[in-house]
């Protein structure tokens, strides 16, 4: 814990001008003395940390003193700190304030050299209720169990414990991954669809599980993509098709329509998916799944009949 200290006054010292032996105590909950020691410290690793008395007094570091940036490239160091901050909107953690700190002291000084303009991470736009975001985070930061209130694809509400193992953001919607405990298994979870989130006093240990556990939990229970399509869309709705599949699925047709190939969990995920495109989308493979397609627009025709 010391060590962490150490390090963020270090951060803090080169991202600010002067900081009181006051506020550093403030900051990291600790006594005076604890802190004038952990300035000798400093001093003693070669970092030349100066002291100034006075009402405006406190500590700097010498304005000679530079740390090394050889191993990251500015651009590189202003990508991570953006992305930090995206992430920092997103969940509301207050204790990432200290990283963005220690990242902030290696580029403060060069920021008029580069030109910040056009990035712009904001992580928390993307679905999902943001309290559920910040509840989630705190929640895998601690080790605590959370209760979902649930809904699934079909709209099917239930009630899930999980050990939340993390989060992650994929096409503009963020997910949960962890333990379920009324499935016995690995499970995701998808923000959008969860009613109400509580997270739970009790703790739990990690499993020594990853996020790739996940895919390939589903390859072995059969849940893997296995309902492979060719389709053919209209010129129209390029731009969607463009957001929602990859470049190597794709490729151009002749008379400007665009042919996809592409994989979907489920026959029922893929028809519903290849509706919302209208008579914008031609499903040209497998001829089975055509044969159900028809007869699932058949049905919604009858409705109207």
């Amino acid at each position: 814990m010391r060590l962490d200290r150490l390090f963020s006054i270090t951060m803090m010292l080169l991202n600010h001008k002067r900081i009181s032996a006051t506020d550093l105590a403030a900051r990291f909950e600790v006594s005076l003395r604890t802190i004038y020691r952990d300035m000798e410290t400093i001093n003693r690793a070669g970092i030349p940390v100066v002291s100034f008395s006075g009402s405006d007094g406190g500590y700097e570091i010498m304005q000679s003193y530079r740390l090394d940036r050889q191993y990251l490239s500015l651009e590189d160091l202003y990508s991570i700190y953006s992305a930090l901050r995206g992430m920092q909107s997103a969940t509301g953690d207050t204790g990432m304030a200290e990283l963005l700190d220690r990242v902030g002291a290696l580029i403060s000084d060069k920021l008029h050299d580069l030109d910040t303009s056009g990035m712009l991470l904001d992580f928390a736009s993307a679905s999902g209720p943001k309290e559920h975001l910040r509840t989630l985070h705190l929640a895998i930061k601690e080790l605590r169990l959370v209760q979902l209130d649930y809904m699934d694809i079909h709209g099917a509400e239930t009630q899930r414990m999980v050990e939340p193992m993390g989060l992650y953001l994929k096409s503009n919607a963020w997910y949960l991954w962890g333990y379920c405990r009324v499935r016995c298994a690995l499970r995701v979870f998808r923000l959008s669809r969860m009613n109400r989130v509580r997270m739970m006093s009790e703790t739990f240990s990690r499993r020594g599980l990853s996020i790739e556990d996940v895919d390939a939990d589903r390859v072995q229970s059969g849940a893997a993509p296995c309902v492979c399509v060719r389709l053919r869309f209209q010129a129209a709705v390029k731009t969607r098709v463009r957001d929602e599949f990859l470049p190597d699925q794709l490729k151009s047709g002749p008379d400007g329509t665009i042919l996809a190939d592409a994989c979907y969990y489920t026959k029922e995920s893929a028809i519903r998916h290849l509706m919302s495109y209208g008579t914008n989308v031609t499903l040209l493979a497998p001829s089975e799944l055509v044969d159900d397609f028809r007869r699932h627009i058949a049905e919604i025709a009858k409705m109207y009949s």
